[in-house]
């Protein structure tokens, strides 16, 4: 359950390997092999071209961890998931004039209090959105603050901001005067990033602010709580 203002009403609803033994039993006496006739070179050299065109097109996530840490006696974290293409069991939503919404990858943000995922209830893909390959520039721009109850304005809660590019690290400051700092982290080969904090329970927000690589002020804002 959140309080956001990403774009997450649109989101509906996001891979094995094989050990193989080699039997030693009775290759000191053996006779050498004879060598591949043509056919069967040919026909090695067929699926070996086939199994690596599989693994090329088989959609691989890319998994960069934002920030992590304790809060309220709890383990936190918060990772951005990148799929260049969709991912098996992901469909595409639709949106309130029937038309489906647009985007050939996914962008999640998997974001855990006491092990437990935010938003879990939603299913598998409650915290995604398609997004159109790794540098769509409807990735970025929101911020949210999320919680696992009252829709995040309660409790123990995260910050989470999916900034510009020039935006270095964001800061919460508290009405008690305590204040948490942020830095960005990218996902490596992609324009999308993020950074997160912890708001611990009871503590109320009296500002959010963000930051360039050179400590200048880009944003300030008062409207979280």
């Amino acid at each position: 359950m959140a309080l956001s203002i990403a774009r997450k009403a649109v989101i509906a609803a996001v891979a094995a390997a094989a050990i193989g033994g080699v039997s030693l039993g009775a290759s000191a006496v053996a006779a050498p092999p004879a060598p591949a006739s043509g056919p069967a070179v040919a026909s090695a050299t067929v699926v070996a071209k086939r199994d690596a065109a599989s693994q090329k097109q088989a959609p691989r996530v890319v998994t960069q961890v934002i920030g992590k840490g304790r809060v309220d006696g709890q383990r936190w974290s918060v990772a951005l998931e990148f799929y260049p293409t969709l991912p098996e069991g992901f469909t595409l939503p639709t949106q309130p004039d029937g038309t489906t919404v647009p985007g050939t990858s996914l962008l999640c943000q998997r974001m855990y209090i006491g092990g437990v995922r935010i938003d879990h209830q939603g299913g598998r893909w409650s915290d995604c959105q398609p997004v159109n390959g790794a540098h769509d520039p409807q990735g970025t721009g929101s911020m949210g603050l999320w919680g696992l109850k009252d829709k995040g304005t309660s409790g123990t809660r995260l910050m989470v901001a999916n900034p510009e590019a020039d935006v270095a690290y964001g800061v919460l400051t508290f009405s008690d005067g305590s204040s948490v700092k942020a830095a960005t982290v990218g996902v490596p080969g992609t324009d999308y990033r993020a950074w997160a904090a912890p708001v611990p329970n009871g503590k109320m927000i009296a500002t959010v602010d963000q930051y360039d690589a050179h400590h200048h002020r880009l944003s300030h804002d008062t409207n979280w709580r």
